[in-house]
């Protein structure tokens, strides 16, 4: 997907002001260790996919849930920090690129310690 810089400078600001309202005004103990990893606003600023991480991989449904519950909240505080004339909708993503980089770290040692063996 093709950005432009007024739109990654958007997508930064949305991170940056959804971690902050995740951190400070969130209630819910459900939302409190999500780390936000990135966001992805369309051209036309109507949705942004916004990507996430938690601490317990156990919690990734109730996190998801959770969030998708808050994701009213979290736009109307958005609305109020962030001047745009329309805020997009959100929608969570959980990031499996973290994941996926620890799996392949593992391979790779596992590799290592083979060829160490031999």
């Amino acid at each position: 997907m093709k950005t432009n810089i007024k739109t990654e400078r958007l997508n930064h600001a949305i991170q940056e002001e959804i971690s902050m309202i995740l951190m400070r005004e969130i209630k819910d103990e459900a939302i409190k260790f999500v780390t936000i990893t990135g966001v992805e606003t369309t051209t036309d600023l109507s949705f942004s996919k916004v990507y996430y991480t938690v601490l317990d991989d156990t919690k990734k449904e109730e996190t998801k849930e959770a969030l998708e519950r808050a994701a009213s909240f979290i736009r109307t505080k958005l609305a109020e920090r962030i001047e745009i004339r329309h805020t997009p909708e959100l929608k969570f993503i959980y990031d499996t690129s973290i994941a996926y980089g620890n799996h392949i770290e593992k391979i790779i040692e596992e590799i290592k310690e083979k060829e160490e063996k031999n």
